[in-house]
């Protein structure tokens, strides 16, 4: 699949790696775990059935800082997205509007990616959709048959024999892999939340609730690949994740990401088909955004309350101000968008652009120093855009030994924080 086109960044001096940064599994803020040549990145992409919203928009935008501190900090990256591009939720709107699925996927993903080039968003090595990873799936969900950490379920109240079936209690007891290991997340959250995040607990024949469900085979109307042994059907959701990172990644690679609300199932349970498949761990950190909020809930395609992307680009609003309010917020927190977030991101753009023309227009190596510093901090965005105000008041540390050593503002905030100020 086809990804998007982004100017490489500017280049500017490089600092040292010196990132910390939080994992959910462990609860601790630390080094992600990567050499000092080489960092690798997995971030779980959309399904598309609908547009780019600010939630999605918060997520990504979060982990292009991280790819582009590695960058600066001169790593070579490797940085991998999926798109689910065969799931329920994609089918059940392309049923619900009369239009061929295959064809509101491809439109919505398009959509995606103008959003993305013009937030900014450093393009991944490898854009894969889980309908070309099929082959990978019916070979990782074999070997887990094989191995006996996956079953079939019978047929029963309508539904066919064969659907596959991930077993929990089998894979911890051959693995070192752990049901809450990834996602910090107690049983009783667990149960609570896998119904609302495409779970089944109460489908006939499963061994565990929590069990998730790795191949379903061919229903009538439903699109369907050939599974060899497994049977025509199609891959369940978090099988995806585990092959194609494999596919494309080192095992384990440096920082799986996502939205909060993947911590569980999906990161859970990603990272257990991996590890049952190869006993590899998937990733050394995980790292979760917060969710962003719109007239007090939580933005989703499934309440609706949305504020998109291309909407906001339609009624002219430059993509550099939906960036840099999204950047007002540190990648953790969960906040409420709104029109007085974006006036004042826009009022903040317009600072800054002034004094492009004003005597500090060379000092970058002062704001780089600061932006690098609160970068390193568990990618604290809000305190790498004080920075930038403090040096368009002329009151950043450092702006006159900056003058030394001349170096453009102008390429470090867009080389370190994506905001192309011109």
């Amino acid at each position: 699949m086809k990804s998007w086109s982004t100017p490489a960044p500017p280049t500017v001096p490089s600092r040292p790696d010196r990132l910390r940064l939080h994992d959910t599994a462990t609860g601790r803020t630390r080094h992600p775990g990567n050499d000092a040549q080489r960092a690798s990145l997995y971030v779980c992409g959309i399904t598309p059935y609908d547009a780019t919203h600010l939630g999605h928009a918060s997520t990504y935008v979060a982990f292009d800082l991280l790819h582009r501190y590695w960058r600066a900090a001169g790593l070579e990256v490797a940085y991998v997205q999926n798109v689910t591009d065969v799931d329920d939720p994609l089918l059940e709107r392309a049923e619900a509007t009369g239009v061929d699925w295959r064809a509101l996927a491809e439109e919505q993903t398009d959509l995606f990616r103008a959003d993305m080039a013009a937030l900014e968003v450093l393009a991944p090595d490898h854009y894969v959709g889980a309908t070309e990873a099929v082959g990978l799936v019916v070979d990782a969900v074999e070997t887990m048959l094989a191995a006996g950490r996956a079953y079939r379920v019978p047929g029963g109240d309508g539904e066919p024999d064969g659907d596959v079936y991930f077993d929990v209690r089998a894979a911890q007891s051959a693995t070192d892999w752990r049901l809450g290991q990834v996602s910090a997340m107690g049983p009783d959250e667990m149960a609570a939340v896998f119904p609302e995040r495409g779970g089944d607990p109460d489908r006939p024949g499963k061994r565990d609730p929590l069990d998730p469900l790795l191949w379903r085979v061919h229903r009538e109307g439903e699109p369907a690949w050939d599974g060899r042994s497994l049977g025509s059907g199609r891959p369940g959701w978090h099988i995806e994740c585990s092959v194609i990172s494999r596919a494309h990644l080192p095992a384990p690679f440096t920082v799986q990401g996502g939205g909060s609300d993947l911590r569980f199932p999906h990161h859970e349970f990603s990272a257990a088909h991996a590890t049952a498949v190869d006993g590899l761990p998937l990733a050394h950190t995980y790292a979760h955004t917060g969710m962003v909020a719109l007239d007090g809930e939580k933005m989703s395609k499934s309440l609706g309350n949305l504020e998109l992307v291309s909407r906001l680009r339609a009624r002219g609003v430059e993509p550099v101000a939906v960036r840099a309010a999204i950047l007002a917020h540190h990648y953790r927190s969960d906040w409420e968008w709104s029109e007085q977030v974006l006036t004042d991101a826009q009022a903040r753009v317009a600072r800054w652009r002034a004094a492009l023309d004003g005597p500090h227009a060379a000092a970058g190596v002062a704001v780089l120093d600061a932006v690098h510093a609160a970068l390193s901090d568990d990618l604290d965005a809000p305190r790498a855009l004080e920075a930038l105000d403090a040096w368009a008041a002329g009151t950043l540390p450092g702006l006159a030994e900056a003058a030394a050593d001349p170096v453009p503002v102008v390429d470090v905030v867009a080389a370190l924080l994506g905001l192309r100020l011109r």
